[in-house]
């Protein structure tokens, strides 16, 4: 008989143990996976990617570029010149050399090196370039013209030995390909910090 009774409650607590396993399973069924929220935070996240599209012939801009992109947490592309520039194509005392030729051309357009830029992928694009002659260096009007920005937020940031930012992003925002959302740009130092740039950026208001 006792041998019975312990049978009995042998197969009474299999039986609980089974109905506690069923419950947690259901409990489990109705909590989203882990990854699942992890890449709907993800995919939200893409909508709101920076890019600094920046041209330098000497370092500077780059240097500025680079501590933007830092700054607020953006991606860098560079935009390169199928023909590099020459320490001689920069002499500015010298009207023959390429940049002062290019820069007294309006219809001047340097062929870029590449041409597939990522800008599909961003939101908001800021463009980064030294002042020539107190514009953007007419590699900037290629890079400009070849995109549709439609639909982009943009603004700009430059480097200069001594001239301001004039009318060089002014000029950029009128021949943009496509309809992007344009702020005002600004100069830097090249060495600009980061909460210099952070500061600039938040007022946008993008």
């Amino acid at each position: 008989m006792k041998k019975l009774w312990i049978a009995c409650l042998s197969m009474l607590m299999v039986l609980g143990l089974m109905g506690c396993g069923t419950d947690n399973g259901k409990a489990e069924e109705k909590t989203p996976p882990a990854k699942t929220v992890a890449q709907a935070a993800d995919n939200n996240a893409t909508g709101d990617k920076i890019l600094v599209a920046y041209f330098s012939a000497t370092g500077n801009t780059k240097q500025l570029a680079e501590n933007t992109a830092k700054a607020l947490g953006a991606d860098l592309y560079e935009i390169r010149p199928e023909s590099p520039y020459t320490a001689e194509d920069l002499n500015y005392n010298d009207e023959t050399t390429r940049a002062t030729v290019e820069q007294k051309n309006d219809s001047a357009r340097p062929k870029l090196a590449d041409k597939n830029a990522p800008i599909a992928g961003y939101k908001t694009i800021i463009l980064a370039y030294p002042i020539w002659w107190a514009q953007a260096p007419r590699i900037m009007d290629t890079f400009v013209e070849s995109y549709d920005f439609t639909g982009k937020n943009m603004t700009a940031i430059c480097t200069s030995g001594g001239s301001d930012i004039g009318s060089s992003a002014d000029y950029l925002a009128r021949i943009t390909k496509g309809k992007a959302n344009w702020k005002p740009g600004k100069l830097f130092s090249s060495q600009a910090g980061a909460d210099e740039i952070k500061a600039w950026y938040n007022g946008l208001g993008f």
